[in-house]
This record gives C-alpha cells, structure tokens and sequence, in this order.
C-alpha cells in the first residue's frame, strides 16, 4: 500500500531522508509505524519569498521501495522494414530507438562525425577560432543538444510521451533525478555518453548509422519521396524519410526549396546572450543566501512585453559557459551549457526578442527565407566588427542601455575572447529599443540584476528555426510529399531536446499507423 503526500521542508532538510519520512507521516496523518519506507517522487525549489524551501511530493509505502523505470529491450529488426532518417540529433535518434521497438529498421544518416571526433572539432573552433561547417556545436551525433547543456524541461507535454523520453535516458545512462526534478537537466558533460550508448543499442538491434554523411539531393515523383543521394555520389531508394536536420541546417532548406517542396518563413528571436556572475543570480533569487551547499546554482526565467513584442529569457544556464556555435566561417554565434554540476562561477542566458516575418519592413509573403536572411546577416556582422575571428561582440549592460561603447570588459567565460563593441552596429534597431527597455525593466523584477558588470555577447540567433517544413497534423507527412516527415526543431516543430525527441517518436508511430493501415 501507498499514500503520497505534498510537504515543504528547507534546504539544510534536504539531505536528512528520517525527517521527510516523519514530515510526510505527520502530513498523512500517519506515523512510521503504518509507513515506514517512502521515496521522493517530485522535487522542485520555491524561491518565491523568504524562507527558500524545497517543495517534494514523498510516496509512503509500507514495504521496501526501489522506484524503476520501465526498461525496453529492443529486438532484431534485421530484414525488417526501412526508415531512412536524416540527422543524429534527439529527434533523429529517438525516431531510431522507437522505430526498432515498432519493429522497423532505422538507417541514420548524420552529416557531422561521432561525439568522440566532433571534441576536437570544437577545441579547434575555441582555441584557432576555426570552424569545421560538418563538426560543430551544432552538427555531429546527437545534434545541438549534445554540447549545449542538456536541459530537459519542456512545456510540450501535450505533444506526446515526455516521461518515456526521460526513462530512455535514464536506460541509457542518465541519473534517475531527471525523473524527479522539476527541471531536469543532464549536463554536458555526461550527454556524450549516453549518445554513445543509445547508438550503440541501434547498431546492436541491427539498425545502421552512418556519420560523415550529408544529405545532398533528393527525388520527387508524383508528389512521392523516391530516393535520396548521400555525400554527392550515392543514391538511396526510400520509402519513409524523416528529415531532422536541426534549426542551422540552411543548406537543407534551400536544397528542399529547390526541389520546390513547400517551406514556410518562420517567427525567430534575436537578441544576446547575457553573462552574471553565479553569486549576482543566487543572492538574487535566494534572498541574500550564496554559495549555498543546499541549493543548485539559481536560475530564472524572465518575459516582458515591450513595444508590443515579447522579450524574454532563452536557455538560461547557471554556472555555465557562453560558447561560440558558428556553423559556417565568416559568421559568430553563441550558445550556453553547463556541466551537470553546474559549478563554473559565471551564469548565463539568451535574452531575446521574439519577431514574426509579416511585421519585417521588407516583409515579402513569397520569400521564405526573410528570417534566415535576417539572421545570417547579423552573425555576418557580428563577425565582421569583432575583426573578422571568432571573437563576440561584447558590451556591459549599463553601457548598452545608455549607448556607448565599454572601455573595459570583464572575465568572462567565452573562450575565444571578446571585442567591445557598441551592440547597436550589429543588431536591428527595433531589437536594440526592446532589449535597452526590458533591461530595466527585467531590475524590477530581479533587483540586481540590472548591473555593469553583467556582460552582453553577441548574438544569440539559434534559438528556433527560421523556417518550417509544413507537415499534415495527422500523418506527419509533409501537406504535399507523401512519405517525407519534416521532424523536430529543423522543421519547426520542437524547442529542445526532450520536445524534439518527442517529436521524432511521433514521427515513427505516424509511420508505423501507415504502414499498418
């Protein structure tokens, strides 16, 4: 027998399992003796007002309780019916996992190298400011989502089976507390392993992955995928093809634009991405506590309406690193991540600004490629100020706000470095006006955290896709190309790892519910 129960305790309790027992018993009207075994089934932080407390939802049990999760043992699909897919990301190779529990064999096809390989890639790109446009933060095994933090929360819950893909990870190597906090998160630093080994149950189930393996063309007939060609010389029959290329893969949506398949301009956000230091964000949000040894490294989560459009914060990573995610040399970009730790002493966050296609001043309906065009120009520029490396346009808050260029920049944890630069010279001045107004307002909400010694880097562009791939709500298929999937973030459905990888398992079964008629 089980009874949960809701209970608050504070944050020097955490660790003290006979207490939460005892609260969670006192709380059931019970005592030990009726329930004397529980387990944290939810735990999440309430920073609202003093004191902090940790909200759990306890399960008191009267036997011995050792929470599992359901483990799937996946099956030979050698000889079994073929999905094509294209892109290693969460997408990608969560569509992998389930095609082979529906019993389908998945051969991937990623244009980047394998987690080990693509390390070295991102070493040249913060060290000698070189960018390999096929091994980057954003292309290789397991997409962007593999060095960029590995949060996992998501509002898209209405989009499919979210606990199913936190239980995958936890199969494959994540810690059981992602099932449990409120806001679970990997860490970069444990990710590529568990891609690894989600690789290797595929190959080992007899599905096929293939890195170094760019999709280059495709054949359409009778309004019908046929085949694809691979790296510009192999040509692949195919009968279900899910497309997960990620939301930098600009080379795909011109070849599919080409191919006259229909795309769609989509709404983006543009905007910074916003370094503290850690101790500014706890103080901030834990009332006056620092350097707390009960408590992970603060985070927030910020939204103001200015002029209309919505400003608000992107991936906010505590004691995290601001990286450059460049995808093609010539142009800067940036990221964050943390490890799983989350012990840097810098915290960080896009801050961006939301901006629809039809409010453009060149807004033209038959040009799907007006927010592209927008983004690519300002990480073009961004990298033309910054002297043409891969250097990010920087400037103090306080200074942005007020219009002048910093003299000086503090410590940050961008690598390749830093330029000062007036932000207004890359960024679109309506971007500008909002982000100088939802600062201040942003100090209202957070005292403190309009400051001069937070440090703006510029630019954050990758937040979305800037096109969509539209696809029928009921089949997945694309509204005009039978048997091409558009999937996950690329596509314009998905915002994160566990949202896209939701999307790639929606894929399949759309697939699966076809072929079974």
């Amino acid at each position: 027998m089980e009874n949960t129960v809701q209970i608050q305790i504070l944050p020097e309790q955490i660790e003290d399992l006979d207490f939460i027992l005892f609260q969670a018993n006192q709380k059931n009207g019970t005592s030990e003796k009726d329930f004397p075994y529980s387990y944290i089934r939810k735990r999440s932080i309430d920073a609202r007002k003093k004191p902090v407390k940790y909200n759990l939802q306890v399960v008191l049990s009267k036997e011995p309780i050792k929470p599992e999760i359901e483990r799937i043992q996946y099956s030979s699909v050698e000889g079994k019916p073929v999905i094509h897919i294209i892109g290693a990301g969460p997408a990608g190779l969560y569509a992998a996992l389930e095609a082979i529990e529906l019993g389908f064999k998945p051969i991937l096809f990623e244009r980047g190298k394998d987690v080990r390989e693509r390390r070295r890639d991102l070493a040249k790109l913060n060290k000698e400011h070189i960018v390999n446009p096929e091994s980057n933060y954003c292309y290789g095994e397991g997409g962007a989502g593999t060095y960029s933090d590995g949060k996992l929360y998501t509002r898209s819950k209405k989009r499919g089976n979210v606990l199913k893909v936190l239980e995958r990870f936890v199969q494959f190597g994540a810690p059981y507390d992602i099932l449990v906090d409120a806001h679970p998160h990997i860490g970069t630093n444990k990710l590529p392993k568990i891609i690894t080994s989600m690789r290797e149950a595929i190959i080992e189930a007899g599905g096929e992955v293939y890195f170094n393996s760019k999709l280059t063309d495709l054949k359409i007939q009778n309004q019908q995928i046929k085949d694809i060609e691979i790296n510009g010389k192999d040509r692949i029959e195919v009968d279900h093809l899910i497309l997960a290329t990620g939301h930098s893969a600009r080379d795909i949506f011109y070849l599919l634009h080409d191919k006259k398949v229909k795309i769609e301009a989509k709404g983006f956000a543009l905007g910074v991405r916003v370094e503290h230091s850690q101790e500014i964000i706890d103080k901030i949000q834990y009332h006056g506590r620092q350097n707390d040894e009960f408590l992970p490294p603060a985070s927030y989560s910020l939204v103001e309406q200015v002029d209309g459009e919505g400003v608000y914060s992107f991936c906010m990573c505590p004691g995290g690193i601001v990286a450059p995610c460049a995808t093609e040399p010539g142009e800067v970009v940036t990221n964050g991540w943390s490890p799983s730790k989350r012990n840097n002493p810098y915290s960080n966050s896009g801050i961006v600004v939301s901006i629809e296609p039809e409010k453009l001043p060149n807004y033209d309906p038959e040009n799907p490629f007006i927010c592209l065009e927008l983004q690519a120009a300002v990480e073009q520029k961004c990298w033309e100020v910054a002297g043409k490396t891969q250097n990010v346009p920087a400037q103090r808050m306080i200074d942005f706000t007020e219009g002048r260029v910093s003299k000086d920049l503090p410590q940050t944890s961008y690598q390749p470095g830093l330029t000062s630069v007036d932000l207004n010279r890359v960024l679109p001045d309506f971007v500008v006006k909002r982000l100088r107004k939802a600062f201040v307002a942003f100090d209202k909400k957070m005292c403190g955290y309009y400051t001069n010694d937070a440090v703006l880097h510029a630019p954050e562009s990758r937040t979305s896709s800037p096109i969509s791939i539209p696809r029928d709500r009921e089949t997945f298929e694309h509204v005009e190309i039978k048997g091409l999937y558009p999937c996950g973030e690329g596509a314009g459905y998905a915002g994160g790892i566990a949202s896209a990888a939701v999307d790639g398992v929606n894929c399949v079964q759309a697939i699966a519910k076809k072929v079974s008629g």
